[in-house]
């Protein structure tokens, strides 16, 4: 007993002695989208200290520069010296000549409300803490409070899941816990509820009405405990809550973000207008992350690095089969019907099945190209339909052929995902994919376990979806009766022809006549348009196998092609009763256990 106060009066002395970097936060010029951000860091021996801003965010893969967003940055020393300053590099500004304490002030335009960037104006600050505030990478285990100068005004007020300390100033334990805090202020309505002695909170920021909060705060009850019950348990959420921070406001950008203990939800579209049914699905996608990536974590992203892009080859689990969770915890929770469910899956099925990319990568080396396609922006053309497959898609559709597997030997995905919780993500051991692997062994068998990650982690082989939709009596159907093109295609506005959008598939019809992204179809068989007549109507005149004439126009040159076009690759899902089919008692069972929650 002497021990253990002992250690917790040792620890109470740490406490209140410990450095603490201090922030503060102002947004007198909203209207302007600008904040203006200081800082305070004590204590320091280092003659020089250099103040950075993250180059990316917790959640995101690719570089977003965050500093291009900085300017008027200013260093005083504790009696308001003017200090050294150097920029070191474009996210960078060399402090030096200090007194032993460094003040920061600068301006932070921020003007993008999503789970990425800050969006300041007189409706919200809505912060992303890496895109706001600077850091001092020598000073990242210390002790951090910062105060939010809320618009009173405005009836702002603070949600986040930072700990308060009092009044608007708030506390984290360190950099990294800071930086991985999103923090909405605003007149949000808040609504919240207890589960197993842990509080889930939301904090609503939109223009609809208390009502409205109250029925969309019952369906993502409902997710919550979807959720948990495919882990048995709630995580352990640091300070005992789980926030999610939903901001459906025209000025938002559609987005959704995981943190440890919060989620950033975002959308343009109100609850009122669509939003009640088409914004809730983020929200099970997100809360699924509070297991599956913020706890179950791919080594590769550990440490996370704020200054780099960060990969990982396991993005295909990490987040498609939190992808794959995604609508068929809608479904469990009674949000959707099963024939929505399963009528839903056509859609990423499709985009899969049918993608030539699947030649070139793999699921791991999908992944691996994360920091090119993580809201990642470049000039220059390049040719994602022919060589990537979002590892959202490819590992959703993975998660289903791997659950209905499990399912046909009395197994399922959710004990796999139990025994990963219980090995990896409840005790916070970062895992690889041979973990992974191995893992599904030790579950479900040696044999099955290399199958499936020899086939198609490995490499890119697909399961035989029609056997296992078939086991849970749904029909996978191809109807071959659309003619297939290739490329997406709009009518110009002076209804001249149909220019083609996006590079054409790798051995699609359009391919192979050797049309290309930035033709104009200007006919086929010397065939008009009628007004406003959509191209798959115009297509539907046609033949399927019959070679036809096209021309086109490229770069402002008139040429001709010849073309054959094929049936349709898409399949569309089904319940066999809405195909007049009768699925067996075996086949029912089977369905009830996929798509439906036991509490």
């Amino acid at each position: 007993m002497k021990i253990t106060l002992s250690f917790l009066l040792l620890f109470s002395v740490l406490l209140l002695n410990a450095q603490t970097n201090t922030y503060q936060i102002s947004f007198e010029n909203a209207e302007h989208h600008e904040a203006i951000i200081e800082a305070s860091f004590p204590d320091l021996t280092s003659d020089t200290v250099e103040f950075r801003m993250s180059r990316t965010s917790p959640g995101r893969y690719a570089l977003h520069e965050f500093a291009k967003n900085v300017y008027g940055f200013k260093a005083t020393d504790g009696k308001g010296n003017a200090l050294t300053i150097t920029r070191p590099n474009p996210y960078a500004w060399k402090v030096s000549g200090h007194d032993g304490t460094i003040n920061i002030k600068y301006v932070l335009f921020a003007n993008r409300g999503g789970g990425t960037y800050s969006q300041v104006d007189e409706t919200h600050a809505h912060l992303n803490i890496p895109a706001t505030f600077m850091f001092a990478p020598t000073l990242e285990d210390r002790r951090i409070e910062v105060t939010f100068n809320v618009r009173e005004d405005l009836g702002w007020e603070v949600a986040t899941q930072l700990p308060l300390v009092s009044g608007t100033t708030y506390s984290a334990p360190d950099l990294y816990y800071f930086m991985d805090s999103p923090t909405e202020i605003s007149n949000y309505m808040l609504r919240w509820f207890k589960l197993d002695g842990k509080t889930i909170s939301l904090a609503l920021h939109h223009n609809g009405t208390e009502e409205e909060a109250d029925e969309y705060f019952e369906k993502i009850k409902k997710i919550v405990l979807a959720e948990k019950e495919v882990y048995d348990e709630l995580p352990d959420f640091d300070y005992g809550s789980y926030t999610f921070l939903a901001c459906y406001i025209p000025n938002a950008s559609g987005d959704g973000m995981e943190h440890r203990n919060s989620t950033i939800l975002t959308s343009t579209r109100s609850l009122a207008n669509g939003g009640m049914e088409r914004n809730i699905g983020t929200v099970s996608h997100e809360f699924f992350h509070a297991w599956n990536v913020e706890r179950i974590r791919p080594k590769a992203l550990e440490p996370f690095d704020f200054e780099e892009a960060n990969m990982s080859g396991a993005l295909w689990f990490a987040e498609g089969f939190t992808s794959y969770y995604t609508n068929l915890i809608l479904c469990r929770a009674g949000l959707i019907t099963p024939a929505v469910y399963v009528e839903g899956l056509a859609g990423t099925f499709n985009y899969v099945w049918n993608s030539p990319a699947r030649q070139f990568f793999n699921p791991i080396e999908m992944s691996f190209q994360a920091p090119f396609v993580d809201a990642a922006t470049s000039v220059d053309p390049v040719n994602r339909e022919n060589m990537f497959i979002s590892y959202y898609s490819y590992g959703s559709v993975l998660g289903l052929a791997l659950d209905l597997s499990l399912r046909e030997k009395g197994l399922n995905l959710d004990d796999y995902m139990k025994s990963i919780w219980k090995k990896y993500g409840k005790p916070e051991i970062p895992y690889t994919i041979q973990n992974l692997h191995d893992a599904l062994k030790k579950y479900a068998g040696n044999t099955f376990g290399d199958d499936f990650f020899n086939n198609y982690i490995y490499k890119s082989e697909m399961p035989d979806y029609k056997k296992l939709m078939e086991s849970v009596g749904v029909v996978l159907e191809q109807p071959e009766t659309y003619p297939y093109f290739g490329a997406y295609v709009s009518m110009l506005p002076d209804r001249s022809g149909y220019k083609i959008l996006r590079n054409t598939k790798i051995g699609s019809p359009a391919y192979q006549a050797g049309l290309d992204n930035g033709d104009v179809v200007l006919s086929i068989n010397d065939k008009p348009f009628t007004e406003d007549q959509s191209f798959e109507d115009y297509l539907d005149h046609f033949s399927i196998g019959e070679p036809l004439l096209v021309t086109f126009a490229r770069y402002g040159e008139e040429k001709t092609t010849e073309m054959v076009l094929t049936p349709s690759p898409d399949y569309i899902f089904s319940l066999m009763e809405d195909k007049e089919q009768q699925p067996s008692k075996k086949m029912l069972e089977q369905r009830k256990e996929w798509l439906t929650i036991k509490l």
